[in-house]
């Protein structure tokens, strides 16, 4: 089994398979219990990123780049067969990043993109990189813009492990800029919260810009962790991967920035 996936999958014919990155601090148990909720024929596949739960002994990415040839070269088999790419926040930037990459390398690229609850990249990063900021404040910051799981505030020593990995994450969201903004021949669903205070959905919005193919942006009910606090969004997804799911190598079709409230 490949590292950075959380259980072995053999790619069967016709079936798509969902690829799904975390958000900062977040490691692949964000998407346990997805594969009960999404529809049948597509696999969810968590990634695991080194420095967190499974891997934590090991060293955590600061460089995007870095962080995404190894991605490609440990995965790239998997992603040869028709996928999905998922990222929530710092794996929004992950996913599409990797998509850039593999774009560049002529290498099969995903049958849609499926990005949540992050800035399109040529926007400043929300949080500043700031190794120098106390612990105390850096809480009190995330906390301000709801970047923080509510479960976290209310178990302390579990915060306190976390920060480490947090700021880590927060330097590699800041090579957002360095991504190449190509826009890339794939349909792009975009998610953002309407309530989320981090990330406005004007600014997820920007993201349609990316895709030559088919960009929509989504509007679901919930703040920067919708994906942990609405059903609502499970459903949505799910009736989108529908699109894909007997057809795997669709391109995408229909207006630029179909907007759905």
């Amino acid at each position: 089994m490949k590292r950075y996936l959380t259980r072995a999958s053999q790619p069967s014919p016709g079936r798509m398979r969902m690829f799904c990155f975390p958000y900062a601090g977040g490691g692949a148990s964000a998407y346990a219990g997805w594969q009960s909720r999404i529809t049948a024929d597509i696999e969810v596949l968590p990634v695991q990123l080194p420095g967190r739960e499974g891997r934590m002994n090991e060293p955590r990415f600061t460089d995007l780049q870095a962080l995404v040839a190894e991605l490609d070269e440990e995965i790239g088999p998997e992603l040869d067969h028709p996928h999905v790419l998922y990222g929530h926040s710092m794996g929004a930037l992950i996913a599409y990043a990797l998509a850039q990459h593999r774009y560049v390398r002529g290498s099969r690229l995903p049958a849609a993109l499926v990005l949540g609850g992050h800035r399109a990249p040529h926007l400043p990063a929300p949080l500043p990189d700031d190794p120098g900021i106390r612990d105390e404040e850096l809480v009190r910051l995330l906390d301000g813009h709801g970047g923080l799981p509510r479960v976290l505030l209310d178990h302390p020593e579990w915060l306190s492990a976390l920060l480490p990995t947090v700021r880590d994450d927060l330097r590699l969201c800041a090579a957002a800029g360095t991504v190449d903004r190509t826009p890339l021949p794939v349909p792009l669903h975009v998610f953002g919260g309407s309530e989320d205070r981090l990330v406005t959905v004007d600014e997820v919005r920007e993201w349609t810009r990316y895709s030559t193919a088919y960009g929509e942006t989504l509007v679901v009910p919930g703040g920067h962790f919708f994906i942990r606090e609405e059903d609502s969004f499970l459903d949505r997804l799910s009736a989108l991967l529908r699109r894909y799911e007997s057809r795997p190598d669709l391109a995408g079709a229909g207006p630029t920035d179909a907007r759905q409230g």
